[in-house]
């Protein structure tokens, strides 16, 4: 699957060959705030937990994985977007319904390069019928992320504890739109 590129920013998908990207957007204490308090990944996270996630998930047919965006005019790489089907690391996931998520240099935010990228995939997306959802999960007072949810189109469904082996228990929210495509 391509995504093609929106009026700003071009998406291709990320592999082990973007480790250095990954760690270097993760050096932010801002950036990771809404993620795990503010922690910043090592190298040897990308290497031994990263990577090995994305592999697991990672469905180039389906268009899932972690999508790069790079601002055309500058090629700077900005940030990605996550896809996957919803509660894919439990023992149901969710295959209709897929997970949306994101991450970019602050120096980024505040300039609609999060929704404008997440609004283009979860466009591609949607011509897989398929998909029946678009869901994404956000830290109860990431307002800007919120923000992106609501700019897409998604409707609040919840609040509650998600359960990550990863990050630990977190107080999050849920919102989710229909595939209307």
């Amino acid at each position: 699957m391509n995504i093609a590129n929106s009026a700003r920013l071009s998406y291709q998908l990320i592999d082990e060959s973007d480790s250095e990207f990954l760690f270097q957007l993760d050096q932010d204490p801002e950036v990771m705030r809404y993620i795990n308090n503010g922690v910043m990944t090592t190298r040897e996270d990308i290497s031994d937990i990263y990577i090995p996630r994305l592999n697991a998930y990672k469905n180039v047919d389906k268009g899932w994985g972690l999508w790069k965006v790079t601002v055309i005019d500058t090629e700077q790489d900005i940030g990605w977007i996550l896809v996957r089907p919803m509660d894919f690391f439990s023992d149901k996931p969710i295959w209709h319904d897929i997970e949306l998520g994101w991450r970019f240099f602050q120096s980024t935010w505040g300039k609609g390069y999060a929704t404008e990228a997440a609004i283009q995939v979860q466009k591609a997306l949607a011509k897989q019928p398929e998909n029946k959802a678009f869901s994404a999960v956000a830290m109860l007072d990431n307002d800007g992320s919120v923000a992106v949810m609501k700019k897409m189109g998604m409707d609040y469904i919840k609040s509650y504890i998600h359960c990550d082996s990863q990050l630990g228990d977190l107080d999050v929210v849920l919102y989710r739109m229909e595939n209307k495509s």
